[in-house]
């Protein structure tokens, strides 16, 4: 069968550097780093004590009060950036067959703090089983693609993907898979997380897995720098409109760009490490391009994982390097974690928009943090990591990698917009 074209024809966003796509995309270009000390709880006892932090968010502003105690935090986020998508896409529901028109959602964690919550109160009191009866709702990773579909009366595909720090990421490559294959003519994808709990960073710092450079929030992620010392807890979402070219075209719709490829990889290797050959990066990769129907030396950006920890940056990199052999020098990489820090489960779906806006501005978001002389002999610094500031630059195929706990990679790959 002829697989059909799928486009991008909205976008929603909210993260630490904006609450909304448009912000977002303009605090990365100038390089703005949303990394600050932690204000949801008090974490002065905690190795690490910053976060990148959603600001002025609150949720009965656009949800109804009654709804929102509903809902935990991560799916207030989901609905906010899934209306903000529908507004941009202009989608006249009314006009369109809803069991067409689905969700498709990505969470590392789920409903981690209203879980939390519950199990401290029941820790604090006489022994007696007494719980939220939302609370199961609130906490299961699948909710909030069911709210959105519940707010929107959506009655086509509706699921959830959980792959830890991919899960968005994976959700992104479902919901094109679905379109392309004529099960959907509109999906509502991406993906969110709110981790920024007691539990989220007690467990992480249990891991060694968080930065601890409480003196400098703001410069705590440095991605492929001599001196990084883990990554930065952050929390967010992002929704991507994704609809099928023909019926896109049909209604009008303004088009951002176009998705042609995804892979999905394990590397069947750790738990919580990455394969240290970067064999499942390089592989997710390969496939993405392969499924796409282009060459490597035609990819002219990179939206690195980049993770700011010592090995899976430097693991990344030599898997980029055997993908794209010499022509890594002719292209841009990046990591928009460097200023929104890392958000789990929504982490794909946010620079899936960075990728998108890069194509259709022709601009290249910085990798902040980065001095000159904090050099690791294992990078090779000829690849431009778009270092300090924006870079302006003409591009046509972007490439975004993703990579989990438990070895769960996945990699888009988004056109420049053309008819």
């Amino acid at each position: 069968m002829q697989l059909k074209r799928v486009v991008i024809t909205g976008l929603g966003a909210l993260t630490p550097v904006g609450n909304s796509a448009p912000e977002t995309w303009e605090a990365l270009v100038k390089g703005v780093s949303g990394i600050a000390p932690i204000t949801a709880f008090d974490a002065s006892l905690f190795k690490t004590q910053f976060a990148g932090e959603v600001k002025n968010f609150n949720p009965e502003e656009y949800i109804d009060r009654k709804e929102a105690r509903k809902m935990d935090r991560y799916a207030q986020f989901s609905v906010y950036v899934a209306d903000e998508a529908l507004r941009d896409s202009q989608l006249d529901l009314d006009k369109e067959n809803r069991d067409r028109v689905g969700v498709v959602w990505g969470s590392g964690m789920g409903g981690l703090q209203s879980l939390e919550q519950e199990v401290c109160t029941f820790a604090e009191g006489d022994g007696t089983p007494r719980f939220n009866p939302f609370m199961i709702p609130k906490a299961i990773p699948s909710i909030a693609a069911g709210q959105i579909s519940i707010r929107y009366g959506l009655g086509g595909l509706s699921f959830s993907v959980s792959t830890a720090c991919s899960s968005s990421s994976h959700a992104v490559a479902s919901a094109f898979d679905q379109i392309r294959l004529g099960h959907a003519d509109v999906l509502l994808t991406g993906g969110a997380d709110a981790d920024i709990t007691v539990s989220g960073v007690g467990g992480f710092n249990s891991l060694h897995a968080l930065s601890t450079r409480n003196d400098s929030p703001a410069t705590a992620s440095r991605p492929f720098s001599k001196s990084r010392d883990g990554f930065v807890i952050g929390e967010g979402a992002a929704c991507l409109i994704l609809e099928e070219y023909e019926h896109a075209k049909a209604r009008g719709a303004k088009i951002y760009a176009e998705i042609i490829g995804e892979g999905m990889t394990s590397d069947a290797y750790h738990m919580t490490a990455p394969d240290p050959e970067g064999k499942g990066a390089e592989r997710v990769m390969r496939l993405a391009i392969q499924d796409a129907g282009i060459e490597p030396d035609m990819v002219d950006f990179i939206n690195t994982h980049g993770t700011s920890t010592p090995l899976g940056d430097v693991t990344e990199i030599k898997a980029i390097q055997r993908v794209f052999g010499d022509h890594v020098y002719d292209m841009n990489l990046d990591s928009t974690k460097s200023m929104t820090g890392h958000l789990i489960g929504a982490t794909g779906a946010v620079e899936a928009l960075a990728c998108i806006m890069a194509l259709k501005n022709g601009i290249i978001p910085p990798t902040i943090n980065h001095d000159p002389e904090d050099m690791d002999e294992n990078i090779d610094y000829r690849i431009n990591f778009t270092f300090g500031k924006a870079q302006k630059r003409d591009i046509r195929y972007a490439l975004s990698n993703t990579f989990g706990f438990g070895g769960h990679n996945a990699c888009l790959i988004f056109k420049k917009w053309e008819e």
